[in-house]
């Protein structure tokens, strides 16, 4: 039937040029669900269908009208979260999984993270931190410095979620968690990825100053990196401080970091570090970044790398949909509105999500609202969906 989600699905993912296969794939569901969800046998479930709209770059709503919504669902799963972490300190029954299985459901954690489905994060979040944690507890030596990185990896992915949807006191006890499981890993490259997260506190306090100098700290107390997994955790550090000191109103300070961070990148490829995306992309993502967190003064330079270039594949959803957010937002100073909704528009496609929680997205939606005196239709959904009316 047309009204079935999987007719929607189905005829999506044909126009993507998507086997049913890739779909499976993609999504990290099995090529049985995929064929009877299209065929209208089974209805998908809200975890199904968030991880199915993502791969095919469109809010479930568009593809199930009944669809709930991922902001409900992941605020009912915050208090579990919240919970699971209340004592993670104290030794209490032994992991329900084994490592390799922990391991690589932290992997797909990570997963979706970088594609923003933090639905599906939401989901799995509680019993991930729970188990990781009891991993840790129970195991020594080398054992319990891998279970030490896995805690961090599933608290990161648990903090994504927290503080996207505004839990910011739940995404700095996660931030506690992540530091606490550091110390136990005794590992320096883990310990810069640590840093870098935990600028969120800095960032949600609208502390620049005091978090730019926590920032630098870090980038002190860091060694000199020996590997390419050292080198992109430093180069990341570097482009999350150029984005603190913009914000701060240190532009100096903000271009000096970029630059440490795009000589770091010019010898590695880009790719996924601890979690963490690093590269001569991101380096240009950034610039943009920094560029427009500096304010209007600066929107020629974020205008420019728009301008001669745009980012591939090779970088995450998240990271790519955030920064067709921050071109929108320089396009709306620079005085073109339609452009600016285009580049909304491609950054919803990219990861929904990300953008419908995204504050500046929602106000310069808004704000185009406001100048298209003739307003379209495209314009007020966009508008309703993320909710600025």
């Amino acid at each position: 039937m047309a009204d079935h989600p999987g007719y929607r699905i189905a005829a999506r993912r044909q126009s993507r040029r998507m086997t049913q296969r890739d779909l499976a794939v993609a999504a990290h569901l099995s090529l049985g669900m995929i064929r009877h969800i299209e065929q209208g046998t089974r209805a998908p479930g809200p975890s199904a269908l968030e991880s199915i709209a993502a791969v095919l770059g469109v809010d479930p709503a568009r593809l199930d009208a009944g669809f709930a919504g991922t902001a409900h669902r992941v605020h009912a799963m915050l208090p579990s979260i919240s919970a699971v972490i209340a004592g993670y300190g104290i030794r209490l029954a032994p992991p329900a999984r084994r490592r390799e299985e922990l391991r690589r459901e932290v992997g797909t954690a990570v997963a979706q993270r970088l594609a923003a489905q933090y639905g599906l994060i939401a989901g799995t979040a509680p019993a991930l931190l729970r188990d990781t944690l009891a991993l840790l507890h129970y195991s020594a030596g080398e054992q319990r410095e891998d279970a030490a990185r896995l805690v961090v990896a599933a608290a990161r992915c648990a903090d994504a979620v927290a503080y996207k949807y505004g839990a910011h006191d739940l995404s700095a006890r996660l931030i506690d968690v992540m530091r606490w499981a550091a110390v136990e890993a005794d590992d320096a490259v883990l310990w810069a990825s640590v840093a870098y997260t935990s600028a969120e506190t800095y960032l949600a306090a609208h502390a620049y100053r005091v978090g730019l100098a926590a920032l630098e700290q870090a980038l002190e107390a860091s060694a000199a990196p020996v590997t390419s997994a050292a080198a992109a955790a430093r180069g990341a550090l570097f482009m999350r401080t150029a984005v603190m000191a913009a914000r701060a109103g240190a532009a100096e300070a903000a271009y000096a970091h970029l630059e440490r961070a795009r000589v770091l990148a010019s010898g590695l490829a880009e790719g996924i570090y601890l979690g963490t995306a690093f590269g001569p992309s991101s380096v240009r993502i950034h610039e943009v970044a920094v560029a427009v967190s500096l304010g209007q003064d600066h929107v020629g330079r974020a205008l420019d790398v728009a301008r001669a270039w745009k980012p591939g594949n090779e970088v995450p959803a998240e990271r790519r949909s955030g920064f067709y957010v921050e071109v929108g937002r320089a396009q709306l100073w620079a005085g073109r509105p339609d452009a600016a909704f285009e580049s909304l528009k491609v950054a919803r496609r990219l990861a929904p999500q990300h953008v419908r929680e995204h504050p500046w997205a929602r106000e310069d939606v808004e704000k185009i609202r406001r100048i298209k005196r003739a307003d379209t239709e495209s314009l007020s959904s966009f508008a309703e969906w993320i909710g600025a009316v």
